[in-house]
């Protein structure tokens, strides 16, 4: 299995490339590593591909914040330079410039 080098960093916001979310990402998997029943529980036809990297989010919909883990083929990059709502985004994140955040230097995480 060949790693990729990740297209997206930490702090990127990004959105789901076919469900209405959005978020921050806050750490990536060069590869999928999450367990095989989440990965089962995800419809065959957009399930994603292991070889690829994955990234946790802080995300938000329009009803509520979460915890997300997707694959790099399923985001694009979010254009709307508008800053994400979640609760723990200032634990981890400093300055936003439209694009992405900036990751706080004493961040414990």
């Amino acid at each position: 299995m060949i790693e990729r080098k990740a297209k997206y960093q930490i702090g990127d916001v990004v959105k789901h490339r076919y469900f209405e979310f959005r978020g921050v990402i806050f750490d990536v998997d060069p590869t999928f590593s999450n367990t095989e029943e989440w990965w089962e529980s995800i419809p065959a036809e957009v399930r994603p591909r292991k070889d690829q990297p994955f990234y946790h989010l802080l995300a938000e919909n329009e009803e509520t914040e979460y915890i997300a883990y997707v694959s790099e083929q399923n985001l694009l990059r979010d254009t709307s330079e508008l800053p994400v709502r979640h609760p723990q985004v200032d634990e981890i994140f400093g300055h936003f410039d439209g694009a992405r955040y900036e990751v706080r230097v004493n961040n414990t995480h």
